[in-house]
């Protein structure tokens, strides 16, 4: 009887897990990114015009100058770029500069957000596995930079944006 009380529990515990594993929200990873150039490279953003950016940070998707440049395929609206600002070193790459937050519909008042491969897994980024994405609509800056090694991507001061996460040229 003991054997019989302790399969149905087995039984009852096996089910538990996999009606939990079952209900948890698919996210879709492993995006491939590009930034070769200030004309060629990607950014995250939300994944449908108007999304706020901070709400979406563990579900940005990629979109790129080109189609080319990402697994997604998907590319900026037309004119949403207004400055880039490309640097290459040895352990990073990144691109910095002007968006025009009206093109994706973002808005005035977003503070932003970061996007980096703390909350969005599986990312390569220049071949690296480390980056760190920022939008920030409420001023109309974004910054993404790719990393060799993780200390060179600083993910943990978000609040206080683009120019102390990724000092580069903003003009």
């Amino acid at each position: 009887m003991k054997s019989a009380s302790f399969n149905v529990a087995c039984l009852v515990a096996l089910f538990a897990l996999v009606m939990t594993v079952a209900a948890a929200p698919l996210v879709k990873r492993g995006y491939t990114i590009h930034l070769n150039s200030q004309t060629a490279f990607c950014s995250f953003m939300p994944p449908k015009p108007g999304d706020d950016v901070g709400g979406t940070e563990e579900h940005g998707i990629p979109q790129c100058s080109a189609a080319n440049l990402s697994s997604s395929g998907k590319v900026f609206p037309t004119g949403f770029i207004v400055s880039a600002h490309f640097v290459q070193k040895s352990t990073y790459v990144q691109v910095t500069g002007k968006m025009d937050r009206s093109k994706y519909k973002l808005k005035s008042s977003d503070g932003g957000g970061q996007y980096d491969h703390k909350d969005i897994s599986g990312v390569t980024c220049n071949g690296y596995k480390y980056f760190v994405n920022m939008l920030e609509p409420d001023v109309n800056r974004y910054c993404i930079r790719c990393c060799k090694n993780s200390a060179d991507c600083n993910t943990g001061l978000s609040t206080y944006g683009c120019p102390r996460i990724v000092p580069g040229d903003y003009s």
